[in-house]
């Protein structure tokens, strides 16, 4: 019983962290929606990748991720080109200007974080950072079709 009111705790602190990053979603460009400040933050960290990788960075349908993409494009901020691999497929990779709105974005939400955080220790920020990433992982694999728990595939799991 005590696993489930701790897992119960979780899940309340991640709906906390949810509106945290809707807060901080609210500080983006004009012109530019959360979903797509997303998606320049996962270009940010990638030369090149094709719409298919996104849309698994991202965990979202291939066609929000096309529109994302498609609304980047219109605004100069990201450059979509055919994947010699496969003429069907896009590459999409940041512009010289998607750069440059990246970097703003980045230092307004970072100072955001620093003025909210002021009170942290660097190790506090550091440790959340880890455990936050270790969360992920935790389910990254969901992404690719494979299940983490007990074994099993995603194709076994009631869900699939």
């Amino acid at each position: 019983m005590a696993a489930n009111t701790l897992h119960e705790e979780l899940m309340h602190q991640l709906s906390a962290v949810g509106a945290v990053r809707r807060e901080l979603g609210r500080i983006v460009p004009a012109g530019c929606s959360e979903g797509s400040a997303t998606v320049l933050t996962l270009l940010s960290r990638q030369d090149t990748v094709s719409i298919r990788k996104l849309t698994e960075l991202l965990g979202i349908d291939i066609s929000v991720t096309s529109r994302h993409v498609a609304q980047l494009a219109m605004l100069g901020w990201v450059d979509r080109r055919p994947d010699p691999a496969d003429r069907r497929s896009r590459l999409v990779c940041l512009t010289d200007r998607g750069r440059t709105l990246y970097a703003e974005l980045s230092e307004r939400r970072s100072r955001e974080l620093a003025a909210r955080l002021c009170d942290w220790t660097d190790e506090d920020i550091g440790r959340l950072s880890l455990l936050l990433s270790r969360l992920r992982t935790g389910f990254d694999d969901s992404w690719t079709g494979r299940d983490t728990r007990a074994g099993s595939s995603a194709a076994d799991s009631p869900a699939a």
